[in-house]
């Protein structure tokens, strides 16, 4: 019997641009997106009429080959980057429909990042560094909320010192801590592991997997590594700015075998 997630993504996909869309249970959803690169000759076309919605407090990897659109379309559905056609909802909000400014506070009051590279402010302790982005919006974060994330990622002996005095996976455990900090609605999480040791990705991975079980979060990760999205709980194959596949309920054995094309 389909899962109430596959329902409401076929009630997704069977919905054209101009009819009401059904939001429950979806974090995040692009509909027909599309996104094109230059202009005549040069026309690279990153995302092809794409249609996929992310369901709520569940873990979702994007996987495929190098240029299959798998960052673009991370970028627009966190509003990082435009569509040149098509549309991106957030809930039932319509990223199309917000300025610069409904954009900038979408991404700061609802949405999560992770990124490859950190991203952290090397003055600022571990602390400084979570708290930045409610910081920066005024905000006070809620004390107790902080010190179940900050337990659950395991850096609570680590909150004063700085960057440089971290290693690699402390350091994205921050980051992950920063993330799920202000509580949004959905982490973008851009190959968190790749400049980690199998060790730290491990441990970097595991507390994305139980932020998921343990605080119902909504995770997008996108992952080249098997072994990463093994802890999905469904991935999504692009190919040529298109998607080709999903998995549920993956594990690095049967990623790999579906790369290999044996599965």
């Amino acid at each position: 019997m389909p899962s109430a997630l596959a329902r409401s993504l076929d009630r997704m996909h069977a919905t054209t641009s101009h009819e009401p869309l059904r939001t429950d249970g979806i974090a995040a959803q692009a509909i027909d997106a599309s996104k094109v690169y230059g202009t005549g000759d040069t026309t690279v076309t990153a995302l092809d009429h794409i249609s996929v919605g992310f369901g709520t407090s569940q873990f979702t990897a994007i996987m495929g080959p190098s240029g299959s659109g798998k960052s673009t379309l991370m970028h627009c559905l966190a509003g990082l980057d435009n569509l040149t056609g098509g549309r991106i909802l957030i809930g039932t909000t319509e990223l199309g429909s917000l300025d610069d400014k409904g954009l900038t506070q979408l991404r700061r009051d609802r949405i999560g990042f992770i990124f490859q590279s950190f991203n952290l402010v090397p003055t600022l302790t571990a602390e400084e560094n979570i708290a930045l982005p409610a910081a920066l919006a005024g905000r006070k974060l809620d004390r107790s909320w902080l010190d179940r994330v900050v337990d659950a990622v395991g850096i609570g002996d680590r909150l004063r010192h700085r960057p440089n005095e971290l290693s690699g996976g402390q350091q994205q455990r921050v980051a992950a801590a920063r993330a799920l900090a202000g509580r949004p609605e959905i982490v973008f999480a851009d190959e968190p592991t790749g400049n980690l040791d199998s060790r730290s990705s491990a441990e970097v991975l595991a507390f994305l997997r139980a932020s998921v079980r343990d605080f119902g979060q909504t995770i997008v990760m996108v992952t080249h590594d098997p072994t990463a999205a093994g802890y999905a709980d469904r991935i999504v194959f692009l190919a040529d700015g298109r998607i080709v596949d999903e998995m549920l309920e993956p594990t690095a054995e049967r990623v790999l075998d579906r790369m290999k094309g044996t599965e």
